[in-house]
């Protein structure tokens, strides 16, 4: 029997439930481009992602060993994972930024520069980020949490201090509940080796 016409609960084809619980929760954006294995879980409902496929507002995103993987949130917001990555679209409106929680792995933001959209914020464990438009990366270097800034300015706030980036330079954290370092400039190397992780 194919996949396509396996049953699920109260005969329903594992699709169609899928289908069905996705059509609950706003769309977030899609799934620009992927290589390797990258599932989404939204509430008791997991699938595999797909280009082009939808992402919704409370997906757990979760990459594989070797992935890489592209999205598109609201109109203006490219963001990239890293393998072994997993994340969770709190909340998203297209024109009025989100929030993503950073569970584990790198990302890097993008967010187009004069576009109208809001404000995002990445949580992590580590801290918060809140960024407008501007493109940084955040996510393991050199063996602490990083936070670079490649264009634009994020704040960066963890245990009561807040350091603000501008573009080329970079914080350390290093380890939750410690605050981050002041602001410096990153050197080629590990500007490098931190994009590495996602490209």
């Amino acid at each position: 029997m194919r996949a396509a016409t396996l049953l699920g609960l109260g005969g329903l084809p594992l699709a169609a439930l899928a289908q069905t619980t996705a059509e609950r929760a706003p769309t977030a954006g899609l799934v620009t481009d992927l290589r390797g294995d990258a599932m989404a879980q939204l509430r008791e409902t997991r699938r595999r992602l797909a280009t082009d496929g939808p992402v919704f507002v409370g997906d757990r995103v979760e990459t594989g060993e070797g992935a890489r993987a592209g999205f598109r949130l609201g109109r203006a917001t490219d963001l990239r994972l890293g393998e072994n990555t997993r994340i969770t679209i709190d909340r998203f409106i297209v024109d009025a930024g989100g929030t993503i929680s950073l569970g584990a792995g790198a990302l890097l933001v993008d967010k187009a520069p004069g576009s109208e959209a809001g404000r995002i914020r990445i949580r992590s464990s580590y801290g918060l980020i809140a960024v407008r438009g501007t493109r940084f990366f955040a996510g393991p270097s050199n063996g602490v949490f990083g936070v670079f800034v490649e264009r634009g300015e994020v704040a960066v706030r963890a245990a009561g201090r807040e350091v603000v980036l501008t573009a080329g330079e970079g914080t350390d954290i290093a380890r939750r509940g410690a605050a981050p370092t002041p602001a410096r400039r990153w050197g080629e190397a590990r500007i490098a080796a931190a994009l590495a992780q996602i490209a």
